[in-house]
C-alpha cells in the first residue's frame, strides 16, 4: 500500500492513460491495499463486470499483480514501480530509436500501447506487409531482445515478488524437521531469495530460440552444415524492461554532472568510458562498471582532436593518448587524494585501468538536491548548517552557532525551520533517567533517510498536481470543444475548417502542454535521483 501522496499520483497516472473507472479500482487498491473482487464490488461501487475488465486492462499493461493461494480468493495489488515508469515511457521510446533506429521505437511505442505482445502482432499493429520491411523491423526486434530492453512475460512475473519469496519460505520451512532454529530460518530465507533470483534470470534467457540454418555450399551432401543462429520466439510475450532504459537515463545524468562540474571535453571522456561497458550495465545496483583500459576509453571517442582545447597546455602538439589520461586524472580527483577529493571522484583511475563510480555520483547527485532544497527554503545560511551537520555529525546549538559565525537568536529559528522541513532532525541525550527536559542535551543531525524521503514526497505531490493540471486544462469546455474537433479526420486534413478563435485555443492549449510536460519531465528526473539512484544507500561519504 502507497502513502497518500504516491498513491495520489498513481491513481491520476491511471486516471490518465485508462480512464476514470479503471482509475477508481487503482484507488481502492492504493488506499486500502490489496483486495479480493468481492471487496472491489463494495468498495467503488462498480459493477463486478466493469472491475473485471479494468482489472484485465491493468494486468495487461503490468500495472497490477494478482495471485490466488489454495482455499482463498483471489486477491489484487497494485505494482507502484511499474505504474511510475510510465511517466518515463516517452524517454524509452526517444532512447530505442538513438540506440536502433526508428524502427526500434516503433516497437517499443507499440508494446507500451498494448502493455505485452507476441512478435505477430506486434508487426500485425503497426501494418507492416512489405518483405523486405518485416526483414528490418524483425532485425530491430532482435536487437531489442538480444541486448534485454525486451524481455519475456511469464506467469511468475505477474505475481508480487513478496508473495513469491513467503511462499517459497514455507515450502522451505516444511523441509525442517522438529522446532526451527535461528539458524535455520536463516536459510530457509536465503534459499528462497536465491531461488527467486535463479527463476529471474531464467526468465532473461527466454525469448530467443536457437534455429538450424543450412550452408547453401552444401545442399547436395548427405551430411548438410547445421549453422545455430538465434531468432526470436513468435511464441513469446514480451514487455519492456524498464531496468534496462533506466542505466541509460543514469548515464547521461552522470554525463551531464561531470559537464557541471568541468567541462565538456571532461564529460565526452566519461561518456566514452561509460559507453565502453555500457553492454554489461543490466540494472541500476552495480556500484561500478567493469574495468577497462585506456585505450578501450580512446576507441570510443569521434574526434580525439577536439579534447585538448579543455585544458590549457604550454604547446599545442600534445598526444591524444597524453590528453585522454589528463582527463581521465581530474575525473578521478588525482589532485586531491583526500577523503573530500574521494567523495568527489566520477572513476577511479589506477593501474591503467579505469572504472566509473555509479555509487559515488548518485550520492554526490543527492546531496546537490539536498542542498538546493535548502537553498530555496532556508536561504545560504540553512545550507551552511547542513553541511556543517553533515561533515561533523550531531551537535548541540550553542556549538552550531559558534562555528557557522551566527547569532544564538538567527539560529534557534532556522534549525526549528529546517527541522519542521524534515531536512535535520533532533536527537535527545538525557542527563538522568527521568527524561526531564531541563536535564537534557539536544542534538541536531542530518537524517539522510528521512531528509530524502520528505523531499521526495513533495516531488511526487507536485507532479500530482502537474498531471491534475493539465486534466484540467484539457478538460475545459472551451478547449475540450476544439480538441475534439481537431481530430476529425476531415480537420486533421484540412485546417482552414477550424475558426481563428478555434486555432488560437489549440494553440494556446499546445503551448501549455509543453510547458507542463517540460515540467513534468524535469521534477520526475528528480525522482529518479532521490529514489531509483537510491539502490546505492544513503550514506554520505563527506
Amino acid at each position: 500500500m502507497a502513502d497518500s501522496h504516491t498513491g495520489c499520483l498513481c491513481t491520476e497516472i491511471v486516471h490518465t492513460h485508462f480512464g476514470p473507472l479503471t482509475s477508481k479500482v487503482a484507488s481502492a487498491l492504493l488506499t486500502r491495499g490489496r483486495l479480493p473482487l468481492s471487496q472491489l464490488v463494495v468498495f467503488t461501487g462498480l459493477k463486478p463486470r466493469t472491475i473485471r475488465a479494468s482489472l484485465i486492462s491493468l494486468i495487461q499493461h503490468n500495472v497490477v499483480w494478482h495471485v490466488q493461494n489454495a482455499g482463498e480468493p483471489e486477491m489484487f495489488e497494485v505494482n507502484v514501480d511499474e505504474c511510475l515508469m510510465r511517466l518515463r515511457y516517452g524517454r524509452y521510446i526517444l532512447q530505442a530509436e538513438k540506440l536502433f533506429g526508428k524502427p526500434a521505437a516503433e516497437i517499443v511505442q507499440v508494446i507500451l500501447q498494448h502493455g505485452k505482445l507476441v512478435p505477430p502482432e506486434m508487426f500485425s499493429l503497426l501494418r507492416i506487409t512489405d518483405p523486405k520491411t518485416l526483414l528490418v523491423y524483425k532485425q530491430a526486434l532482435h536487437k531489442l531482445v538480444a541486448g534485454s530492453y525486451l524481455r519475456a512475460s511469464t506467469p511468475k512475473s505477474h505475481v508480487s515478488p513478496k508473495d513469491r519469496l513467503i511462499q517459497y519460505e514455507i515450502d522451505e520451512k516444511k523441509k525442517i524437521v522438529g522446532f526451527p532454529t535461528a539458524k535455520q530460518l536463516r536459510e530457509a530465507k536465503e534459499v528462497a531469495e536465491a531461488r527467486i533470483k535463479q527463476e529471474d534470470d531464467e526468465t532473461e534467457k527466454v525469448g530467443l530460440k536457437r534455429k538450424a540454418k543450412e550452408q547453401p555450399g552444401h545442399r547436395n551432401s548427405k551430411k548438410k552444415a547445421v549453422e545455430d543462429e538465434t531468432v526470436v520466439d513468435d511464441e513469446v510475450y514480451f514487455r519492456i524492461n524498464c531496468e534496462r532504459f533506466n542505466v541509460h537515463i543514469r548515464n547521461t545524468l552522470m554525463t551531464t554532472a561531470a559537464k557541471e562540474r568541468f567541462n565538456v571535453q571532461a564529460a565526452v571522456v566519461l561518456e566514452a568510458a561509460i559507453r565502453a561497458t555500457e553492454k554489461a550495465q543490466l540494472n541500476l545496483s552495480d556500484a561500478r562498471t567493469d574495468p577497462i583500459s585506456v585505450s578501450n576509453v580512446m576507441m570510443q571517442l569521434s574526434d580525439v582532436g577536439e579534447l585538448s582545447s579543455g585544458l590549457a597546455y604550454p604547446s599545442k602538439k600534445v598526444s591524444a593518448g597524453t590528453c585522454v589520461k589528463d582527463y581521465l586524472g581530474m575525473l578521478s580527483s588525482a589532485d586531491n587524494p583526500t577523503p573530500a577529493g574521494k567523495a568527489g571522484a566520477f572513476i577511479s583511475f589506477g593501474s591503467s585501468k579505469v572504472q566509473v563510480e555509479f555509487e559515488t555520483i548518485s550520492r554526490r547527485l543527492r546531496r546537490q538536491v539536498l542542498e538546493a532544497v535548502t537553498r530555496e527554503k532556508h536561504g545560504s545560511e540553512g545550507v551552511r548548517i547542513l553541511r556543517l551537520l553533515l561533515g561533523t555529525g550531531k551537535m548541540d546549538e550553542k556549538q552550531i552557532s559558534k562555528v557557522v559565525l551566527m547569532a544564538a537568536k538567527d539560529v534557534r529559528p532556522l534549525l526549528a525551520a529546517m527541522a519542521a522541513d524534515s531536512i535535520i532532525s533532533t536527537q535527545e541525550v538525557p542527563k538522568s533517567a527521568d527524561r526531564n527536559p531541563t536535564r537534557t542535551f539536544y542534538l541536531w543531525y542530518v537524517d539522510l533517510y528521512k531528509a530524502y524521503a520528505a523531499i521526495l514526497e513533495d516531488t511526487f505531490k507536485t507532479l500530482y498536481n502537474i498531471s491534475a493540471r493539465r486534466r484540467a486544462e484539457r478538460e475545459a469546455p472551451e478547449v475540450k470543444a476544439v480538441l475534439e474537433k481537431s481530430q476529425r479526420t476531415d480537420v486533421q486534413q484540412d485546417e482552414s475548417l477550424l475558426t481563428r478563435i478555434e486555432r488560437e485555443t489549440l494553440r494556446d492549449w499546445e503551448a501549455k502542454e509543453q510547458k507542463l510536460t517540460v515540467l513534468e519531465s524535469r521534477v520526475e528526473e528528480l525522482v529518479f535521483i532521490l529514489r531509483d539512484l537510491a539502490v546505492h544507500g544513503i550514506e554520505d561519504l563527506d
